[in-house]
């Protein structure tokens, strides 16, 4: 609040938006982007000296440069998405899921698991189908046990889940020793390399086609199931306010182990795609990160899995261009990581000005 002589007082206040027409916030989006790129561009002129349209070249070719690059940004693209998707109901319901990267990991180690003990039993079609069963159950049981806990005793999901990382950080380290191949390398290496048993088959001549068919084919289900379906709205009611859940009829304790046991089965999933349709290994650091990116893909798009097919793209193109430019223009990864967080700024910005307003008032009778 700022007084003035005057007499006039003037103060500036936040104020919630009711609601902003889609296509007006489209286009703060779009300015938010093109906002960032002209900041970035001063950025790189003032530290690099260099062309930044030449730097923004580089960076799209980072991510698109070569057919292998594409379908590497694809495959990457379909994991984020996949694990953002898992979130999704968690979050709208207001549960702090932060344990994607366990529940990726497990999911992972029963894949893993599998493809080493049943490839040279079973045929890969049916394999496959199992290692998907498996996954999903893997990472539910993994998301339903911190979520029967804040359920039943209130325990803080936001501690509970990250703890679970570790923890499934070191059952994946303990897999790997007992696993390792060639023994002393400390690494599980290419499972069923020369037979391919349990690995993604090629479709249209892609090996990571069915990446992309799985992970669609769950971002449309998740849509419907969000909002269209009874349970999708419990959710909603659920994540605005518990007591008017209860009012409703709504069990609240139930609806939290469900959605969250989805939650971890959807990123149990992504766990499954990364080992058998991607890197056909497993390692501590199989989940890569991705699952604390996935928050920002997740609240970005407001749950809706639609605009998360587009945050997940940007982002991961973020990471393949910071890369490359890196590597081209000499610059060490710090110049390359505060492009890609000059944009991110921006992009997180423009969202405050869609749900907020900024209110100027002035009112007579202030004292100087």
């Amino acid at each position: 609040m700022a007084r003035h002589s005057s007499g006039h007082e003037r103060f500036l206040r936040i104020a919630k938006r009711d609601r902003m027409p889609k296509s007006r916030a489209f286009m703060i989006r779009v300015a938010a982007v093109l906002l960032s790129l002209v900041v970035s561009g001063f950025f790189i002129l003032a530290v690099t000296k260099l062309n930044p349209i030449d730097v923004y070249k580089s960076l799209f070719a980072g991510a698109f440069g070569t057919k292998r690059r594409f379908w590497v940004t694809i495959r990457d693209t379909m994991m984020l998405l996949c694990i953002s998707l898992g979130l999704a109901p968690a979050f709208k319901m207001r549960f702090w899921n932060i344990g994607a990267e366990g529940q990726v990991l497990i999911g992972g180690i029963v894949t893993a698991g599998m493809m080493r003990a049943l490839g040279t039993s079973i045929p890969t079609p049916l394999l496959l189908v199992l290692m998907f069963a498996c996954s999903f159950a893997a990472g539910a049981v993994w998301g339903a046990i911190p979520a029967v806990f804040k359920a039943y005793w209130n325990a803080n999901e936001t501690l509970f889940t990250l703890m679970m990382n570790y923890v499934a950080i070191q059952l994946t380290s303990y897999c790997v020793a007992r696993w390792e191949n060639p023994f002393g390398s400390n690494s599980v290496g290419i499972i069923n390399q020369k037979t391919k048993a349990g690995w993604f088959p090629a479709i249209f001549g892609q090996q990571i086609t069915l990446n992309v068919i799985i992970v669609l084919t769950l971002t449309v289900l998740m849509f419907l199931y969000l909002k269209y379906s009874k349970q999708g709205y419990e959710i909603a009611v659920v994540g605005s306010s518990e007591n008017t859940a209860r009012y409703a009829g709504i069990n609240v304790k139930n609806v939290t182990v469900r959605t969250v046991a989805l939650s971890g089965a959807i990123c149990g999933i992504a766990g499954f795609i990364a080992v058998s349709g991607a890197s056909h290994t497993i390692s501590t650091s199989t989940a890569g990160g991705e699952g604390f990116t996935a928050i920002i893909v997740a609240w970005l798009a407001q749950f809706n899995s639609f605009i998360m097919v587009a945050i997940s793209l940007l982002l991961v193109t973020l990471q393949k261009g910071a890369v490359q430019i890196a590597s081209q223009f000499n610059l060490n990864d710090y110049a390359s990581d505060v492009i890609t967080g000059i944009i991110l700024f921006f992009i997180l910005g423009s969202e405050f000005f869609i749900k907020f307003r900024v209110v100027h008032r002035s009112r007579k009778g202030g004292r100087s």
